[in-house]
């Protein structure tokens, strides 16, 4: 690309020159942006494809039943319910005093839970309050009573 340097001081214009030769063109800049956000978006899918295998072979292995809720909610959900229920089992059973037996009463629970905007919006929680979460699931997190899910 060409740089009109006529209207820069003179004595700035080298400076501004060896500037300008380390730096891409405008043309150049963009289409690295583009392709680093591709390959961000390509290592994203693979990413979110890993871990939603992993969530559907989980679901299955502890007989979770299946999620509720719009189509574009529901694998977003199973990743949601997978990581909580993981670091639950960690925070409760693997680090804390409960034995399988408590565990089994709160997969019960787990279990019960459906609506997949529930897992998601649980997302960010820590896995030591799960069961206070669980408990505090309204009817409509619950099967299918609410149609407008």
């Amino acid at each position: 690309m060409v740089h009109d340097l006529s209207g820069r001081p003179a004595d700035k214009r080298a400076g501004f020159a060896r500037w300008l030769s380390a730096k891409d063109c405008t043309d150049c800049w963009k289409a690295a942006r583009d392709a680093d956000t591709e390959s961000k978006e390509e290592w994203l899918a693979a990413k979110r494809a890993a871990e939603q295998e992993v969530a559907v072979a989980w679901a299955k292995q502890f007989d979770m039943p299946r999620l509720e809720g719009p189509a574009k909610a529901l694998d977003w959900g199973e990743r949601s319910r997978h990581q909580l229920m993981t670091a639950a089992h960690t925070a409760l059973v693997v680090e804390g005093g409960w034995d399988e037996a408590d565990w089994a009463e709160l997969e019960e629970k787990a279990r019960s839970i459906t609506r997949a905007g529930w897992w998601i919006d649980q997302r960010d929680a820590e896995g030591a309050d799960v069961l206070e979460l669980l408990d505090a699931a309204t009817e409509a997190d619950r099967g299918t009573e609410n149609p407008f899910r």
